[in-house]
């Protein structure tokens, strides 16, 4: 298994890897959101692959201080083989290299299959609460 920054030639298969992961939204265009991740120095997306096939990914981002994690997303053949967390690694050895001191992310109330994962990987609930405003 690789684990490499996506290209544009991978928005198809990446597009289907979130749908598959139930991690679209009507209202915000995949395709977008990974091409405003390559489009700056401090953001990007990460895809593992295995025999030429993209089997997960993870968007990571930084503002300089603060990582934040979105899009984390496993095939549905690989769950359970531990790639969530090599994910997760690489997104926060990338970030580390790029000198932030936290990471963050957020998970939807509605996803509460994924509360344990992240458990177990250390994260635990910032107590804050996220606002939010469409600019588009």
């Amino acid at each position: 298994m690789n684990i490499e920054e996506i290209s544009p030639a991978a928005f198809p298969a990446v597009i289907a890897l979130w749908e598959e992961a139930g991690l679209t939204r009507p209202w915000n265009p995949p395709a977008a959101d990974l091409q405003r991740a390559l489009d700056t120095p401090t953001s990007t997306v990460l895809g593992a692959v295995i025999d030429n096939r993209l089997v997960g990914t993870v968007m990571v981002g930084h503002d300089g201080h603060r990582g934040w994690v979105y899009y984390l997303a496993v095939a549905l053949t690989e769950r359970g083989s531990g790639l969530g967390r090599t994910l997760m690694q690489a997104a926060e050895a990338w970030l580390v290299e790029r000198g932030a001191v936290k990471v963050q992310l957020m998970v939807r109330e509605t996803n509460a299959a994924v509360s344990g994962f992240y458990d177990r990987l250390g994260y635990t609930d910032a107590d804050v609460r996220v606002l939010a405003k469409r600019l588009d």
